[in-house]
């Protein structure tokens, strides 16, 4: 684990009165602004919520490479846009995954369904991206790219005016400048917008695929909020994959989407990127996926941008040629490769078997990857060496992909959840920054930065999620080092 540390935006040496009352403080004003994210798994009430769990000053982070993720995002939207419009290197670069995961295939079906009955070059998409970065030591490296359901952007947006609320209950408001303003949620409900107009039908609505249950809503909530704010003439609809499978949805002579009687311009999707999201025995989910990716309806994802953000897509792409492949731009694939961590493959062959034994020899300093999303996935520590020796001359290897454990440097500050005393502890942070794309598979329509996020973990976490309570919502602060 990093050794390097950070010193906090603010002394957090606070006595214990001083604590309790900015501690409060800050509770109300998360539960009062919109800082809530969850409904509780153990006693479900549709009316109860509780604020997302938060660090209580902002995080310190590097200037220079926090304006480096963001002046990069719009060439990593273009990557995805161009990967996702070359059948080729998709189908090339999936062949073996496709034949050792099922949900990336049965995805990949539906790809090669809608290519086979001819995808129209005017055909439009949207891309809601999120680009995720660790530092390692001083520079940020590329975690992943979120190219379907990036969440967050609604409640980070707020988290970013709580942290400014705090420093100034700290007497330190002279620092709000290093708080760099968030237009996350602004952005990206403004890339659907955008897209609704592209489809010109002003009585079509934006329909939202959500989940059966869902615990952490008020994210999405956020959107269609946004959404009528911007414009209050566009309708959100919601509805889950199980509905519009059963009968919920239809396509028309013309290949409109209709809900309920609705014509539906843009779909989102906050849901169908994890294979229990297709349980029904009849497949009717998939159904609905394959519908869907029919219509006239402008994706957001699209089926190929989904694939296009796979792990083994982002695993190719490091290989020496590959970004050659999409970018004929030598400064482009340079500033894109700057930012690639180690990233290997586990393909049955000479060079997986090399990249399995050089982790089971040291497990540590890797991190065994599946093609999945949503977080909860990833294989860390001694385990990846024991997945890897259970693997061994198993097909199955291939379905993953091995990565460098990035080195975060540590940072003490408070951690904030509810139900509990605020805690004390050394953590690491995740930045991400969200990337707004428009375009059909002959041209980019808009290409835009949309915000950022950050979320901080307890240094010993691998895993940073929020609603778990390992992860907590965060503010990059900023400082030159």
């Amino acid at each position: 684990m990093s050794t390097i540390r950070l010193e906090p935006c603010v002394s957090i040496d606070f006595d214990s009165s001083t604590l309790d009352e900015i501690v409060t403080k800050a509770k109300d004003w998360a539960l009062m602004h919109g800082v809530c994210v969850m409904r509780s798994r153990q006693n479900f009430s549709p009316d109860s919520i509780n604020f997302a769990p938060f660090v209580l000053v902002p995080s310190a982070f590097p200037k220079k490479e926090f304006e480096k993720a963001i002046e990069l995002q719009t060439l990593v939207n273009e990557m995805i846009h161009r990967i996702a419009n070359n059948y080729e290197f998709l189908k090339s670069t999936l062949a073996i995954t496709n034949t050792v995961d099922p949900f990336t295939a049965q995805l990949f079906k539906i790809y090669t369904t809608v290519q086979e009955e001819g995808v129209s070059q005017e055909e439009c998409c949207c891309g809601l991206f999120r680009c995720d970065y660790m530092l390692d030591r001083d520079a940020v490296r590329q975690v992943e790219i979120n190219t379907i359901a990036s969440s967050f952007a609604g409640i980070c947006t707020r988290v970013t005016r709580l942290h400014k609320f705090v420093m100034q209950e700290l007497s330190h408001g002279d620092k709000l400048q290093q708080i760099p303003e968030n237009n996350a949620l602004e952005a990206l409900c403004g890339g659907m917008l955008k897209a609704w107009e592209i489809y010109n039908q002003p009585q079509a609505v934006i329909l939202f695929i959500i989940e059966e249950t869902t615990y952490i809503f008020c994210d999405q909530i956020f959107h269609e909020f946004e959404i009528r704010k911007q414009n209050p003439n566009v309708r959100v609809i919601r509805r889950n994959l199980t509905q519009l499978g059963r009968g919920g949805a239809s396509l028309d002579a013309e290949k409109k989407l209709i809900v309920d009687g609705h014509e539906v311009a843009v779909i989102y999707f906050r849901c169908g990127y994890a294979p229990d999201q297709y349980m029904s025995a009849d497949g009717c989910e998939w159904d609905a996926r394959l519908m869907m990716e029919r219509s006239k309806a402008i994706k957001c994802p699209s089926i190929s941008y989904h694939l296009a953000g796979t792990k083994k897509v982002q695993q190719v792409l490091a290989d020496p040629g590959n970004l050659e492949r999409i970018f004929d731009d030598p400064d482009k694939v340079a500033r894109l490769r700057d930012v690639f961590t180690g990233l290997y493959s586990l393909d049955l062959d000479e060079e997986g078997d090399r990249a399995a034994e050089m982790a089971i020899q040291n497990p540590d300093k890797y991190v065994l990857k599946p093609q999945r999303e949503g977080g909860g996935n990833n294989v860390y520590g001694e385990e990846v060496g024991e997945v890897l020796k259970q693997l061994k001359g198993n097909p199955e290897r291939a379905s993953y992909i091995l990565m460098d454990v990035i080195k975060p440097p540590l940072l003490q500050n408070w951690m904030v959840r509810p139900s509990t005393q605020p805690m004390r502890v050394d953590t690491l942070s995740e930045l991400g920054i969200f990337g707004v794309i428009i375009g059909t598979a002959k041209e980019i329509l808009h290409n835009s930065v949309g915000g950022h996020m950050l979320r901080t973990k307890i240094h010993t976490a691998n895993e940073g999620g929020v609603a778990a309570g390992i992860g907590a919502l965060d503010s990059p602060f900023l400082v030159d080092l």
